[in-house]
């Protein structure tokens, strides 16, 4: 028996697609038996007024944000809000093919994988300058950690909610969730895969990724390697650190005047990392413990 499904979907400011894509989700969901909640994440035009008209479902869920809290926020919500064996995101502007919900639904009973991203690898995108964005996030990425799946920051992905609610607290509320998520369950072993989906164009509106997405996303591995594997931050540096003191120095030696200032600072800087990301590794093993 296949287990129990939630559909969350984060709205801000789409006044205009509410009226077009929520009916045919409202219908598919009713039909599969699946619960949907919507989060406003307190859109500032009439968002918030057109979904009440929907709240007439005994399985639509509706939350309200008081005030924007961002991408992540909304979708955070959703996870803790609900009380079904899986989630599933989707984006408010119309882009997801519902079909392709159930597609990722049966996927994740097939594999019993921990989350299932819907890649887009292989579409068109419509913006250049995003597609490089994503392409460096991604090498930047796998420098950082080993990753096997491509759309890290796809809007189409299921999940199972324990695990959704365990690490949800770790992603950020802004448009950078959706790769830190994926990461942090990368981290913690769970097993992620990726199922290849379809893509419309967007209804209406304009995409609430901005160029200082990127930068933000990259700040969020980086946070997310120090909690988990610093020591793949800090002993690159300790080593580096080294290797330049120690070349600074090595002129000087072999004239028999000691070591410089500078090479010794170096040198120090090196002993120093690797003893804090020592210090860290073992702090994070305790964390992953408890």
């Amino acid at each position: 028996m296949l287990k129990s499904l939630s559909v969350i979907v984060p709205i801000y400011n789409e006044e205009i697609n509410i009226p077009v894509i929520l009916p045919p989700i409202i219908a598919f969901c009713k039909d599969k038996g699946w619960k949907l909640i919507l989060v406003n994440d307190g859109s500032e035009d009439k968002s918030k007024e057109i979904l009440q008209s929907y709240d007439n479902e005994d399985f639509v869920l509706i939350i309200n944000h008081k005030v924007n809290r961002g991408y992540g926020g909304a979708i955070k919500s959703g996870i803790f809000a609900a009380e079904t064996d899986y989630c599933v995101t989707i984006d408010a502007d119309g882009q997801h093919v519902l079909e392709d919900i159930e597609k990722l639904y049966f996927r994740i009973h097939e594999t019993n994988a921990d989350m299932i991203l819907g890649s887009r690898r292989g579409l068109k995108s419509a913006n250049i300058l995003r597609r490089i964005g994503k392409g460096l996030i991604r090498l930047f990425a796998r420098m950082m950690m080993p990753l096997k799946v491509y759309d890290l920051n796809s809007g189409m992905r299921i999940f199972d909610t324990k695990l959704g609610k365990k690490v949800a607290h770790l992603s950020p509320d802004g448009m950078s969730f959706s790769d830190t998520f994926t990461l942090i369950f990368v981290s913690f072993k769970y097993l992620v895969l990726e199922e290849k989906i379809s893509i419309r164009d967007r209804l209406a509106g304009e995409s609430k990724v901005k160029l200082n997405t990127a930068f933000e996303t990259v700040l969020e591995i980086l946070n997310i390697m120090v909690l988990f594997n610093p020591l793949r931050i800090f002993l690159p540096l300790s080593i580096l650190f080294f290797i330049f003191g120690f070349i600074w120095s090595i002129h000087i030696l072999l004239k028999g005047e000691g070591i410089s200032i500078g090479a010794s600072f170096l040198m120090i800087m090196g002993v120093l990392f690797f003893s804090l990301g020592f210090i860290s590794e073992q702090i994070t093993q305790i964390r992953k413990k408890s």
